[in-house]
C-alpha cells in the first residue's frame, strides 16, 4: 500500500487538537468504509459522520483513498497479529485454540475493522496487494510449514494447513462480516457470542485432536 496521504509532514509533531482530529476522521472513516464500501463511500459521507467540513477532513487528508489507505496501513499489522504468535515452542493443540478464539475475538470485538478488510478483498485488494505480498504470503508459508510439521509429528491430527486457516478465517470472520445476518437469525441474542465460542471450541478442537485425545470431545476451557 501506499504511505499515509495526510498532508501533514512525518517530521513534523502533529497537535493534540490535530491528532484528536485526524482519529475522529479515521473512526467516521471506518463506519462508513464498512457499511458502504470503498466505491459507495463519499468524502461527504465521512465529514458527515465525523461533524466536521469537507474541506476540514481535507485538510488532514489528500483525499477518500488515503483515508482508505491509512485505515488498511494501521488494521494489517493487527489483523496478523495473532497468526504471527503461533508459536513452535507452545503446546500445538493449545496454540491453534489459541488463535481460533483469538480470530472470534476479534470479529466481536472489532466487526467494522473485518468488514474493511472484506472489502477491500472483495474488490481484488487493489490497495493492499503489496502487503498481501510482502507480509502476509511469507507469515502464511512459515505457520503452514509448523502446522505441517505438528500434524507430521501426530501432535495433531491430520489435516491441510492451508486450508485449515482458510476455515478458522471463514468460520470466525462470518461473524463480524454477516453481523446483520447473525443478529437477524440467532435467538437469544444476549448469550450469542458465548453460544459461538462454545461451538467454534468445539468444532476445532474435535478436527485438531489426536486420535484418541480426550480433547476432541471436550468443552471451551
Amino acid at each position: 500500500m501506499a504511505e499515509d496521504g495526510s498532508r501533514a509532514l512525518a517530521d513534523r509533531p502533529r497537535s493534540r487538537i490535530q491528532t484528536r482530529n485526524r482519529r475522529r476522521i479515521l473512526d467516521a472513516a471506518l463506519d462508513v468504509f464498512s457499511q458502504h464500501g470503498f466505491r459507495g463511500a463519499t468524502l461527504d459521507q465521512i465529514a458527515a459522520q465525523a461533524g466536521m467540513s469537507k474541506p476540514n477532513v481535507l485538510y488532514y487528508f489528500d483525499s477518500k483513498d488515503a483515508i482508505h489507505v491509512t485505515l488498511l496501513n494501521a488494521l494489517m499489522a493487527e489483523w496478523l497479529a495473532p497468526l504471527d504468535a503461533l508459536d513452535a515452542s507452545a503446546d500445538p493443540l493449545s496454540a491453534l485454540m489459541d488463535y481460533v478464539h483469538r480470530k472470534l475475538e476479534m470479529s466481536f470485538e472489532m466487526p467494522r475493522e473485518s468488514r474493511l478488510f472484506a472489502g477491500e478483498i472483495l474488490q481484488g485488494a487493489p490497495r493492499m496487494a503489496p502487503h498481501l505480498d510482502s507480509a502476509l504470503a511469507p507469515l502464511f508459508v512459515e505457520k503452514c510449514a509448523l502446522i505441517r510439521g505438528w500434524s507430521a509429528a501426530g501432535l495433531i491430527a491430520p489435516v491441510d494447513p492451508e486450508h485449515l486457516i482458510y476455515s478458522i478465517w471463514a468460520v470466525t470472520q462470518h461473524y463480524a462480516d454477516f453481523e446483520a445476518q447473525v443478529a437477524a437469525l440467532t435467538p437469544e441474542p444476549d448469550g450469542a457470542r458465548a453460544r459461538a465460542t462454545a461451538h467454534v471450541d468445539t468444532l476445532f478442537r474435535r478436527l485438531l485432536a489426536p486420535a484418541g485425545d480426550a480433547a476432541q470431545t471436550g468443552a471451551p476451557d
